[in-house]
């Protein structure tokens, strides 16, 4: 206790961290305040049905990464999600396109393309997905809950669905902007932080309702509640362990899986990972499976097909094993974009480095090719086990809401933000010769996580 006393003291002392942390806890502030501003013309005391909605399944994912601002007809409803996806569809198109590719190679400038490209996708898909949430929105609330009316059909006019979808989207570059203010003035790592204020706002209300529930006379009692804390944090013991994963990987063990009985020499490592991917897998797949979603227009499931209804419940058999497959696909397709073993082998050749009883040059390419390939499959596994553990939290009795942070894309995220905003702060002390905020070694963020 002494010790972290010292560091927030030591943190205090340096003007130039000082200032961006505050600068940093004021723009979350404005973003935290902007997700209680209403859309005009929605009465804020008949969104009853709305919050209901997003209680559970995918609507209430959706509500999560909000931060509430989904359940709260908010300026801010859609979130940071749309400029995600775009994001995925640019970094898909490196691979794809050669003119992504070109840009991608020109170093600073080609990052400022790219971003800008970004930006404008993000408004694209926004502006796509604003008018299904203004849709989803006329069908859950009452009539009398938005103005103004057509009194001819009494449903909200094109002027309400106009300027909504307007502010939606205005919302969400607003968004876009102070996650890049934090990035350049702040911390660092604004979208990120932005991403896991909005799923730490919602666990206060989650702790208290499932507490509450389970003080309830066929709750179980507070003894059920400890379990599922305990629970809790051996499940985020297992992802801290994940997020900082294998950096390096032994030459011995690397032998063996790929089936070279030459051992040989003192231990020596290789630059590989088990979890080289990180959390982007898991938000390729989130992406997708929202898809469902979007087909049926946010409408009642009873009017959808078998497919929409099967692959939007939430703890269903099909969503839950399409998940996980398409997580493991997915961890090995975007290893294969982040990991190049031929440029690898080559650099290692260059600075003199080499593999023992392993030739330079394709051989060793070969030798990482098979190593990561094989590596890869349990960090895939494991991976997709994290993220369908909400649904097995669900179907065990917890709360929804509070299933959530048992695993998926909420709680790696809140991970690997925490370690890898401590590890900035610790690198701010180290530099200016204060103790970091670990003795027993450096903290490892985000970048054993692959995120952007």
């Amino acid at each position: 206790m002494k010790n972290l006393i010292q560091t927030i003291k030591n943190i205090w002392k340096i003007e130039d961290l000082r200032a961006r942390i505050l600068y940093t806890l004021g723009i979350l502030l404005i973003y935290r305040l902007g997700s209680y501003v209403v859309l005009p013309g929605v009465d804020p005391s008949q969104l009853a049905a709305l919050e209901r909605q997003t209680d559970d399944g995918l609507m209430g994912l959706l509500n999560m990464f909000s931060g509430g601002a989904f359940s709260n007809a908010s300026v801010f409803a859609l979130g940071i999600m749309p400029y995600i996806s775009a994001s995925i569809i640019i970094q898909l198109m490196t691979m794809a396109v050669p003119y992504f590719q070109k840009l991608q190679k020109e170093g600073e400038s080609g990052r400022k393309k790219i971003n800008q490209i970004t930006r404008y996708l993000t408004v694209i898909v926004t502006a796509a997905q604003a008018p299904a949430y203004i849709g989803n929105l006329v069908n859950q609330l009452p009539p009398q809950a938005i103005t103004p009316f057509d009194p001819n059909i009494l449903s909200p006019s094109g002027f309400f669905w106009i300027y909504s979808v307007i502010i939606l989207v205005a919302g969400t570059m607003f968004i876009m902007w102070l996650g890049e203010r934090i990035t350049d003035r702040g911390i660092g790592n604004g979208i990120s932080l932005i991403i896991m204020i909005g799923i730490i706002a919602r666990l206060p209300f989650a702790l208290v309702g499932e507490f509450v529930s389970r003080l309830e006379e066929q709750g179980g009692g507070p003894v059920i509640f400890l379990v599922e804390i305990v629970s809790l944090i051996l499940v985020i013991i297992g992802v801290i362990l994940l997020v900082q994963g294998t950096r390096r990987v032994p030459v011995q063990f690397a032998k063996r899986i790929v089936g070279n009985k030459q051992y040989g020499g003192a231990r020596q490592y290789i630059p590989l990972k088990i979890n080289a991917a990180g959390v982007m897998p898991i938000i390729f797949a989130q992406a997708i499976m929202m898809i469902p979603v979007t087909l049926v227009g946010f409408s009642s499931s009873e009017n959808a097909g078998w497919f929409i209804r099967n692959f939007s419940d939430f703890t269903g058999f099909a969503y839950n094993f399409t998940f996980a497959l398409m997580i493991i696909v997915f961890t090995y397709f975007y290893t294969a974009m982040t990991v190049n073993p031929s440029q690898m082998a080559e650099d290692m050749k260059r600075n003199g480095g080499f593999i023992p009883g392993v030739k330079p040059g394709k051989k060793t390419a070969d030798f990482l090719d098979n190593v990561m390939s094989r590596i890869t499959l349990p960090g895939s596994i494991f991976l997709a086990i994290v993220a369908i553990l909400p649904s097995f939290a669900i179907i065990a009795g917890v709360n929804s809401s509070f299933a959530h942070f048992y695993g998926g894309t909420s709680l790696l995220i809140l991970v690997g933000v925490v370690l890898d905003t401590l590890q900035q702060i610790e690198s701010h002390l180290l530099m200016r010769h204060y103790d970091g905020l670990m003795k027993t070694g450096r903290i490892k963020g985000r970048s054993s996580m692959g995120m952007g």
